[in-house]
């Protein structure tokens, strides 16, 4: 009524009308902001990721880093004890899967290529259905050219193949060792099972299901002098990934650690001989401790990137709350070593020629 009163007055005066009624808004607005503060910071203490700190800032012109390639360690919680476990059940947080869906989403709309599942043991959260869903919804809704998971291997049954294979591009199983007392040793004990004869069982599977699969070995003080030529090169995995034993403080080392991985580390010399040793496998990729530590993007159970450069996990904020671009400035993302370690492979089965 008031407004449409203004029509009747002169043009000096709906102006000086107009410009009072913006001064009370303004003061109104302002009146409010002690109300609204608490309220915001409110939100952040009760969303699903703790306060982390913020991200150092950055000059305008700097390159935010594409995530290209993902990991997503959507649980901490395995059944498995490792002893050099890097990323330990810290927490039993695991998001809704909506909630992951909507940040897969987001990573896909910032430039996501490439999503790898891992934990934790992935297979735990609701027997494989969890990381099956969410294996499908990459595929089919976001249409990822690549879609894998790193597991141990222990919890896989033949139906999830059977209602998930087709969605999954490679497999990764990790393996430590073909001796299966050195398994027990690591900490990869399946009790009355044996780990070894569960690998070839996988192996099978996946030729069966049409999946690609590949080997994870962590090198430490307890397989350094295996020779594993001859398994390897029978099980035929299209990568062969071998990593040096690595240490992150508040993971595997140092007083709030849940595990203490200093009697597994090995030399780089060390390292660099068990490589030569295996150098004739042609699917060996090696990766050193200066290639791991930080060029990988690898998101937490809040969706938060971990920054490893000063040695330990730093969280950025969840991309939930701030977004991708946000998020990804605090990951400590080195893209140039991600390529230099051959990051980018060819990692879409359609593209893969194979023998299954």
């Amino acid at each position: 009524m008031l407004l449409g009163g203004l029509s009747h007055l002169p043009l000096a005066l709906a102006r000086a009308v107009l410009a009072s009624l913006r001064g009370r808004l303004s003061a109104l607005c302002w009146g409010l902001t002690p109300l609204v503060l608490p309220l915001l910071s409110w939100r952040r203490r009760s969303g699903c990721s703790p306060d982390t700190p913020t991200a150092p800032r950055k000059d305008k012109d700097e390159t935010v880093p594409t995530p290209t390639s993902v990991n997503y360690h959507f649980t901490r919680q395995c059944n498995y004890k490792c002893g050099f476990c890097f990323h330990t059940a810290k927490t039993s947080f695991v998001l809704p899967l909506e909630e992951a869906k909507r940040g897969l989403a987001m990573l896909k709309e910032a430039g996501m290529e490439k999503i790898n599942f891992s934990g934790g043991e992935p297979f735990l959260p609701d027997r494989g259905e969890f990381v099956g869903q969410l294996v499908r919804f990459c595929k089919e809704e976001l249409k990822l050219p690549s879609v894998s998971i790193v597991s141990n291997g222990s919890l896989i049954r033949e139906r999830w193949f059977k209602k998930y294979g087709e969605y999954l591009d490679i497999l990764a199983i990790s393996c430590d060792s073909f001796n299966e007392e050195v398994n027990v040793l690591i900490g990869r004990g399946q009790g009355k099972k044996n780990h070894v004869e569960n690998l070839h069982k996988l192996r099978q599977w996946c030729r069966d299901y049409a999946v690609a699969f590949k080997i994870n070995s962590v090198i430490n003080r307890f397989n350094v002098e295996e020779d594993m030529n001859e398994q390897i090169k029978a099980l035929n995995p299209v990568r062969w990934k071998v990593f040096q034993c690595l240490i992150i403080e508040g993971e595997n080392s140092g007083e709030d650690a849940l595990r203490e991985a200093s009697k597994f580390v090995i030399g780089d010399e060390e390292f660099e001989q068990f490589l030569e040793r295996h150098k004739d496998v042609p699917c060996l990729v090696p990766e050193s401790n200066q290639k791991m530590r930080d060029s990988y993007l690898i998101l937490d159970e809040y969706m938060r990137f971990l920054n490893c450069r000063n040695g330990r996990k730093e969280p950025s904020k969840s991309i939930l709350d701030i977004g991708v671009e946000a998020a990804i400035k605090f990951s400590g993302f080195d893209e140039k070593m991600f390529l230099k370690r051959g990051g980018k492979y060819v990692w879409s089965k359609a593209d893969m020629i194979l023998d299954w």
